[in-house]
């Protein structure tokens, strides 16, 4: 069962990522695994929750604007966007949103 980010009390910022993917692999899964590693690394990065059933949303968070800019900018992130739109993704959209309350049980 996938595991739900713990976050810290808000507010925080969620970078929502949906996509649909183009057919096969591709170097895809091993990209996606290698991402992940990366953006644990990262400072600010807080966790993120991925899912995808035709269409894929993954949300990532982080402490701050500063963090998610820094991210975006990153080299080897940089290269896996590039490989995404040259052939990994039909189409995808990129949503950056502050959260102010969350709350569970």
């Amino acid at each position: 069962m996938p595991a739900i980010a713990h976050t810290p009390k808000p507010p925080y910022y969620a970078v929502i990522f949906t996509s649909l993917r183009t057919e096969g692999d591709d170097g895809y899964n091993a990209m996606s695994e290698k991402m992940v590693a990366l953006a644990l690394q990262q400072p600010g990065f807080l966790g993120f929750e991925s899912a995808r059933e035709g269409v894929g949303i993954t949300v990532s968070y982080w402490t701050d604007l500063e963090s998610i800019r820094r991210w975006k900018a990153n080299t080897e992130h940089q290269e896996a966007q590039a490989l995404g739109h040259q052939k990994w993704y039909a189409a995808f959209k990129t949503r950056i949103a502050k959260v102010e309350r969350d709350y569970d049980l």
